[in-house]
Order: structure tokens, then C-alpha cells, then sequence
């Protein structure tokens, strides 16, 4: 069971996050186009930084907490993690904008201060 660990701890991050979706409507599932792009450049440009880091041997991942599935040199759940915290991250991002559009309009419509002076 151990080595499904890295793997695990990605699927608690899904599972802690997924709800920003539809508690708080974050789109961002919904909108495939404009996630896609986002996650894309994050895989790419962090995964060759990864993959530096690997060949140079910066770091190293400990076996006993991975698959042993690796896409040449990294991991499979290095790429994993590039991607779920890519989302993680979006989906955060979204959900808090939701609530601070939220309470902004919300004070607005009560007449509450307004920055004109």
C-alpha cells in the first residue's frame, strides 16, 4: 500500500478541492478550453524543470512511496502531482473570486461605502 502514497495524497487533493466546483461554481471543469492551456504550461514547464533536477540528480523520489511506472526518467506521479495541483490551484483560485464577487455585490446592493467621495 505504500507505494500508492504520492498517488493517494493527489486523489485527497482532488477529492478536498472538488467541491470548489459545484459548492461555489469555479468552472473550471467546465471551461475545458481554459483549463487545458493553464495545466499545459505548468506540465511542460515545471516537468522539464523535474526532469533537470532528476538527470543531475538534485532529488530523488523514494521508491517505496511510488508505482515504479516512470515516463522515462520521472515518475508517474510527479506528473500527476503537475497536474492535480495545477487544478488544485485554478479550482482555489476560482472559488475564492467567487466569494469575493460575492460579498461585493452583496455590499453594493445594500448601499454600504462606496469609494466615490
Amino acid at each position: 500500500m505504500a507505494q500508492y502514497e504520492y498517488l493517494l495524497l493527489m486523489a485527497a487533493c482532488v477529492l478536498i478541492t472538488l467541491p470548489l466546483e459545484f459548492l461555489l461554481r469555479a468552472r473550471v471543469y467546465r471551461r475545458l478550453p481554459l483549463m487545458l492551456p493553464s495545466v499545459l504550461v505548468v506540465v511542460l514547464v515545471f516537468g522539464l524543470w523535474d526532469l533537470v533536477g532528476i538527470a543531475r540528480d538534485h532529488w530523488t523520489y523514494n521508491p517505496e512511496f511510488i508505482t515504479g511506472i516512470h515516463l522515462g526518467i520521472m515518475p508517474l506521479e510527479e506528473l500527476v502531482f503537475f497536474i492535480v495541483i495545477s487544478l488544485c490551484a485554478l479550482l482555489s483560485y476560482e472559488g475564492v473570486s467567487t466569494v469575493l464577487n460575492y460579498f461585493s455585490t452583496r455590499k453594493h446592493r445594500k448601499g454600504g461605502p462606496s469609494d466615490v467621495a
